[in-house]
């Protein structure tokens, strides 16, 4: 019996150990998921994976779009005055051509006599041999168009050399004196200077609301009295505030027309002479809407006589204009175009330079 045991046990232990082979073998593929589920708290990452999140500099540089050249902006203007020259000129070059180009420029708001200044001047040149087809003839024009903006004038809007800077705002109401307030302090805001708003014109519905709305796109500081309040106060306290706090331009705005007995120019008047008690005005800027053409003349020179207007705002130049509107009024006035607004976006406000702009109208 003892002989039979101790080979029995010898079996089952040669079994026992078969079978722990075969189960720690089975269950040998279940560990690895144990192991990453305790290994996960650990790899995951700390912050957004980069695929769901633009890179930093692409986050917060800004967008640069491509902007309409002034060619595409003048548009309307550049196809009235060049579709009727194409037109004059497009039988070849002779005494009618002179008398049609004459028409194109009093059709574009150049005016009768300078019209004829013009024509006069080509009409020479080809007696003397200078000019053979309709090319020349639109080079030659562009020279004199050009010629006739005075050059001497300073075009670039005046700063003081210490704050501050004042802009009297000036125009009838209709031709985007508001708008154009709006631009002007936007720029000014994005070449960093600080900027005041006098809310001026407290006899039109709203203005100063109008206005309040550009200062908050623009971080400017407003400052504006009750309706119907005495325009000169609020040129008096604003002038004071900017000066107390420092800030670099204050502009002015201004009536466009007045509901009682004091005539719009001398209240104008008014207003400057409060602002120079006290410091200066740098800038008499005039807004005029370059569709109302040659009425558009006549507001310059009642402005230009009673408030001492420096320079000229000219608006709407993407719209209905003829363009020929600007040469009249340096040629007549003697006042320098500063900028020109050619859109409805906050942007659309550009120096004014008149080879450029000529070249744009002719192209």
């Amino acid at each position: 019996m003892s002989d039979l045991v101790i080979p029995l046990i010898a079996v089952l232990f040669v079994v026992a150990l078969v079978a722990g082979l075969v189960i720690g073998t089975r269950r040998r593929p279940s560990a690895p998921p144990r192991r990453r589920a305790r290994e996960a708290p650990v790899t995951r990452p700390q912050t957004p994976p980069v695929v769901t999140e633009p890179p930093r500099e692409q986050a917060t540089a800004p967008v640069e779009l491509a902007r309409p050249s002034l060619r595409d902006r003048l548009g309307k203007s550049r196809r009235f005055f060049g579709d009727r020259l194409a037109e004059a000129l497009g039988g070849g070059v002779d005494e009618d051509t002179w008398d049609d180009i004459e028409a194109v420029l009093i059709q574009a708001d150049i005016g009768v006599e300078t019209a004829s200044g013009i024509t006069e001047d080509l009409r020479a040149e080809a007696r003397r041999g200078r000019m053979g087809d309709a090319a020349e003839v639109r080079a030659l024009l562009a020279d004199r168009l050009v010629s006739l903006f005075d050059e001497t004038h300073d075009r670039a809007l005046a700063f003081s050399p210490e704050p501050p800077t004042v802009w009297l705002i000036v125009g009838v109401n209709g031709t985007g004196k508001t708008t154009t307030i709006g631009k002007l302090t936007a720029d000014l805001a994005q070449r960093g200077r600080t900027v005041a708003l006098a809310a001026g014109d407290t006899f039109r519905a709203a203005a100063d609301e109008q206005l309040g709305i550009w200062a908050e796109r623009s971080g400017a500081t407003l400052i504006k009295h009750q309706p119907g309040a005495d325009p000169g106060a609020v040129a008096f306290d604003a002038y004071a505030h900017a000066k107390a706090r420092g800030i670099d331009v204050l502009l002015v705005d201004t009536a466009g027309r007045l509901h009682t007995k004091t005539p719009l120019m001398e209240e104008l008047g008014k207003i400057r002479r409060v602002i120079e008690r006290q410091g200066r005005v740098h800038e008499a800027l005039l807004v005029i809407d370059a569709t109302a053409g040659q009425n558009g003349l006549v507001q310059a020179k009642e402005f230009a006589d009673s408030v001492g207007v420096t320079g000229v705002a000219l608006t709407k130049l993407d719209g209905t204009a003829k363009g020929g509107i600007a040469l009249a009024i340096e040629t007549t006035l003697g006042i320098p175009i500063k900028v020109i607004g050619v859109g409805e976006g906050i942007d659309d406000l550009e120096p004014f330079e008149p080879k450029t702009f000529v070249d744009a109208l002719l192209s």
